[in-house]
């Protein structure tokens, strides 16, 4: 199950249950079903003002110059994690941001992407297209519908423990520490 967003949060909306729909589970979008590594990543809207300065200006001159986006060797073999923003982020403006990721080479380094669903599944079926055509590596698997991030539910999935990816067994696993 997913479920809507609320409209409102005001005290009338106690106990009351938010809009849910059938879902249908990870859908591997290409690629391999199965790929492991150390999840790294985050909301796509967030990582976008790293590289893009029309919101804030001075941005991406200072996640320069304090490093704070990760050079392409700390995304080796990683599995990007991307999710989406209750801002629902345009379908151009999402193109963007994966070429931003694409220009600083991630795509050619991780292992595979994990991909949220997006708040109320909008811009879905958008998403998808832009992962597959931007991304542009039919060989790195690309996983979308897990529910992580903003979008209800929502689950955690933890950074820097070794995680294997099994789209078709629709799980992820962790290994011990």
């Amino acid at each position: 199950m997913w479920y809507e967003e609320r409209a409102s949060f005001g005290p009338d909306q106690i106990g009351t249950q938010a809009p849910s729909h059938a879902d249908s589970g990870f859908e591997l979008l290409q690629g391999r079903a199965t790929f492991s590594g150390k999840i790294l990543g985050g909301c796509i809207d967030s990582l976008y003002y790293i590289f893009d300065g029309n919101r804030y200006p001075d941005e991406p001159e200072l996640c320069r110059k304090y490093h704070l986006f990760p050079g392409a060797g700390d995304w080796e073999g990683r599995i990007l994690l991307l999710e989406s923003s209750e801002e629902k982020m345009p379908p151009t403006k999402y193109r963007r941001a994966l070429a931003f990721l694409r220009e600083a080479g991630v795509f050619d380094v991780v292992s595979g992407v994990l991909v949220g669903k997006p708040m109320d599944r909008t811009y879905d079926e958008e998403y998808k297209s832009a992962l597959v055509e931007v991304i542009d590596t039919p060989d790195l698997p690309i996983v979308c519908n897990i529910n992580i991030g903003h979008a209800q539910p929502r689950c955690i999935l933890p950074f820097g423990v070794d995680a294997t990816v099994d789209a078709e067994e629709q799980v992820i696993t962790f290994a011990e520490r």
